[in-house]
């Protein structure tokens, strides 16, 4: 490729981006004018993809982590021929646009995650470098290398500011992820001005030291330097950071360097300005030189000519690795096997176990029938219970199944989520539930962009006991269930725990938090035949009554064995109760009406709902005649049973409750009580 065309390749990237923001009269145009010779570089000369097949799993990955230059990347897929038209830019940021403010996975072909909260596209690359390694590993065979690509992305000042990205790269240079490549934008330009206002490290020395290769391209504009640059990258058998010192904004006279060309248009007066600074002409707009659409829309051919080769391989494969071969294209279409949810663990009446045992050996049994699950703990893996058995490390030498996230909580949760968005691998992560705040921006990606990410939290309750109210859990149930699209299961018995890991599995089109206990649960009567459907459906009944139901009592999690208890105090004093188990409301209240009544009929007003939780959303199950028995307050430290007993969760509260309801006395939040020993009420 000659350097002219290079040149105008990239003024082209630059002025369509500039078009496209201006059209919307709202975006970032400096960044892309300053990363696209990095992007055109990346794309003309390294990217190795397919924009006719743009699902084919063995291409290269580009991450736009600083998803705020959207323009950048939208301008690149419509050049490369991924079918995003000119009035698709024209219609940037607009209702009903494939070109959203921010890059929407799942939305715009070419688009390989959802970014825009600065370094979950650092971290998701990780995740897509972990997968691809995995998955090489498994699949390889001398003379026949089917899984080998790589992931490249561009990243910002911001994004190397998160925290997020600093536990992702710390973890990437621990296990040596030769794959990764990242170009820094290093344009020394943040929102609020220069970044030395807030910035003042070496940051190639500190990827340095988390054991990454780095280099330098002082001239941003060089494509030669950043090819070369790239180059040594790949060589390099550690993740790579390119620092290039572009320009924010550059070419324009007066915006160029400056915080001005951040976050808002240029401007009419200083497009033509800038499009005449680049050469180009400045009343023409969206305008795409035939030279260069027709050496970009060359990537569909080269694309196809890389499938083809590849598919070659893959049918030379299948003749000496048949099984492999058929289990590869199983596991890349996203299918699962026959009868795998039969490996699923079914408990008896009069056993009892702690939930996290549960998922444990649910775990395990998944583990031997499903290959492509993968997972970890953020260096809690003996208390979340989240080792596969014989599956291996994760190291820098090893590619098992275990990944040490190490104390890396939202790190782990966004590499999660780059497992799930490069296909292959069912993964999922852990820890305790009250750290899901150190995860919830990648939980919030994830429901987002409809990633099947699978999240275990252990330690669900106060009935985590003596580590006291700083590791319990109450007000998380209520954050979580206010996320769209994410399903939060609290299981009321060992059957629910192990069904709940079977939903988790099939949903492969939207994340699930698994919420498990410490302590043991007793096996619930009505779970034995009624879990495997009622999970399913959000909630079922679990105990039913003994003639027409006077009360209703709905419960979660650990709770639940204690309405069971508290039903049967209430039918002994001549009062039908039911009891409906609920692991998962937001399921629940997905389904039809006709369910939901069949579980919670409106004719039956006198309801209870019983969590050890906030009360924030029950009124919505108990109506307006209800009660809720709840954790409006941080809990304490002290023994399990001393906590449920002093906070109100016993059977005799919950009954003396119902009966209030069903005199009329009591509505509405039961204020919780009191402890007794001087601690501080919340």
């Amino acid at each position: 490729m000659d350097q002219r065309l290079d040149q105008s390749a990239v003024t082209t990237i630059r002025t369509l981006a500039i078009d496209t923001v201006q059209a919307a009269n709202s975006g970032h145009p400096g960044a892309p004018m300053g990363c696209a010779p990095m992007a055109h570089t990346i794309w003309s000369r390294h990217l190795r993809h397919a924009p006719a097949t743009p699902s084919w799993f063995n291409r290269d990955r580009f991450v736009l982590s600083n998803g705020h230059a959207s323009a950048l990347l939208y301008s690149l897929i419509h050049l490369a021929g991924y079918g995003l038209t000119l009035d698709d830019l024209k219609a940037f940021r607009q209702w009903g646009s494939l070109t959203p403010g921010h890059p929407e996975f799942g939305l715009t072909a070419g688009v390989e995650a959802t970014t825009g909260p600065l370094g979950q596209g650092f971290a998701n690359g990780v995740g897509m470098a972990i997968a691809e390694r995995r998955l090489a590993e498994e699949f390889n065979r001398p003379g026949h290398t089917v899984i080998d690509h790589r992931v490249f992305a561009i990243v910002s000042d911001g994004d190397l500011q998160e925290g997020i990205a600093s536990e992702a790269a710390s973890l990437a240079g621990h296990l040596k992820l030769s794959k990764l490549i990242y170009l820094w934008d290093d344009n020394l330009i943040q929102l609020d001005g220069p970044t030395s206002t807030a910035w003042s490290e070496d940051v190639l020395k500190r990827f340095d030291a988390y054991g990454w290769h780095t280099a330098r391209v002082e001239d941003g504009n060089d494509i030669e330097a950043i090819d070369r640059a790239i180059d040594w990258a790949i060589a390099d058998e550690r993740p790579s950071l390119i620092g290039v010192r572009a320009g924010i904004g550059f070419g324009s006279p007066n915006k160029a360097g400056s915080q001005k060309s951040h976050g808002a248009p240029l401007g009419p007066d200083e497009v033509k300005l800038t499009k005449t600074a680049y050469g180009a002409n400045p009343d023409a707009t969206f305008d795409v030189p035939a030279d260069v659409a027709e050496f970009y829309r060359g990537a569909i051919t080269s694309g196809e000519a890389l499938v083809a080769a590849h598919t070659k391989r893959l049918l030379a494969y299948a003749t000496a690795f048949p099984a492999e071969a058929a289990e590869l294209q199983r596991r890349m279409a996203g299918v699962l096997p026959n009868g795998w949810e039969r490996a699923l663990p079914t408990y008896e009446l009069g056993g009892d176990a702690p939930t996290r045992n549960v998922s444990q050996s649910s775990i395990k049994a998944l583990a031997a029938v499903l290959p492509e699950l993968i997972g970890g703990s953020a260096d809690l893996s003996e208390s979340n219970l989240t080792d596969i058995h014989e599956g291996g490390r994760f190291t820098a030498t090893e590619s098992g199944r275990n990944i040490s996230f190490g104390v890396r909580e939202h790190a782990m949760a966004a590499i999660t989520n780059g497992i799930v968005y490069h296909g292959g691998l069912i993964p999922f992560s852990a820890t305790f539930l009250t750290f899901s705040d150190y995860m919830r921006g990648s939980l919030r990606l994830a429901a987002l962009a409809g990633l099947g990410s699978i999240f275990v939290f252990t330690h669900d309750s106060i009935g985590l006991g003596e580590d006291g109210p700083t590791h319990q859990p109450v007000e998380h149930y209520a954050a979580l269930r206010a996320i769209p699209n994410l399903r939060f299961f609290r299981p009321g018995d060992p059957n629910e725990a192990a069904q709940a890991w079977g939903v988790a599995i099939e949903r492969r089109d939207a994340p699930t938090v698994l919420a498990f206990t410490r302590q043991k649960l007793p096996v619930l009567p009505g779970s034995i035949t009624g879990a495997a459907a009622g999970v399913k459906r959000g909630a079922y009944v679990v105990r039913e009554a003994s003639a027409q139901a006077k009360a209703i009592l709905i419960a979660t999690g650990s709770e639940v064995h204690l309405a069971v208890a508290a039903a049967d105090l209430l039918e002994a004093s001549g009062t039908p109760t039911r009891v409906v188990s609920a692991p998962c409301l937001e399921l629940f209240g997905d389904q039809d009406a006709a369910y939901r009544e069949s579980v919670l009929p409106a004719a039956v007003r006198a309801r209870v709902g019983i969590e050890a939780g906030v009360s924030l959303g029950w009124d919505r199950w108990t109506g307006s005649d209800g009660a809720i028995i709840a954790m409006d307050r941080f809990g304490a430290s002290a023994p399990a049973p001393k906590l449920f007993a002093e906070f109100g969760f016993t059977p005799e509260r919950i009954a003396e409750v119902a009966r209030g309801v069903i005199a009329g006395t009591h509505r509405g939040v039961i204020p919780t009580p009191h402890l007794h020993d001087g601690h501080k009420v919340g």
